[in-house]
């Protein structure tokens, strides 16, 4: 995307770049149901469009480190077989927080941060091939949280 087409959508500073009780997300096996092209895969025998990730992390490092958090985000990428398409992240001041996404074909990845209260809070979701729950790890090892928690949906379960 040219620098000017990011101007009109008021992005012009965008760099694109190609516990009390803890939950965690099992790997599940995901098959892929691609008759149609749609992506839409069958996890636990539910049709859906994919798995949505809410992942809450407390007392966690790093979280003020922009390079570093967009490398994690490129780590879970990988971590999970899903296709970066950019990543687009931003810094706030004076508390260093940083909000953004890494656009994926397979859906994206978000994340905004409260380094000042050690919190962060991610949305990873992914359809087809790609194996979000992954990303945990990633993020355990990455940002060395006291406490995680992470809950599951199925996006686009069809009744």
């Amino acid at each position: 995307m040219s620098q000017d087409a990011l101007f009109q959508l008021g992005m012009d500073s965008v760099v694109l770049n190609t516990a009390q009780k803890e939950e965690t997300v099992d790997s599940q096996p995901v098959t892929a149901v691609c008759d149609n092209k749609d992506h839409f895969i069958e996890k636990d025998g539910v049709l859906c469009a994919g798995s949505h990730l809410i992942v809450d992390l407390f007392e966690a490092a790093r979280l003020d480190d922009l390079p570093y958090i967009q490398e994690t985000l490129v780590n879970c990428v990988d971590a999970a077989g899903a296709t970066l398409l950019h990543i687009h992240l931003h810094p706030f001041e004076p508390n260093g927080g940083v909000s953004g996404v890494a656009v994926l074909a397979e859906s994206h990845i978000s994340i905004h941060s409260w380094p000042e209260r050690g919190y962060a809070a991610l949305d990873i979701f992914m359809c087809g091939d790609a194996e979000p729950e992954r990303c945990i790890e990633v993020l355990r090892d990455a940002f060395s949280p006291g406490r995680m928690e992470v809950k599951e949906l199925l996006r686009g379960r069809s009744a």
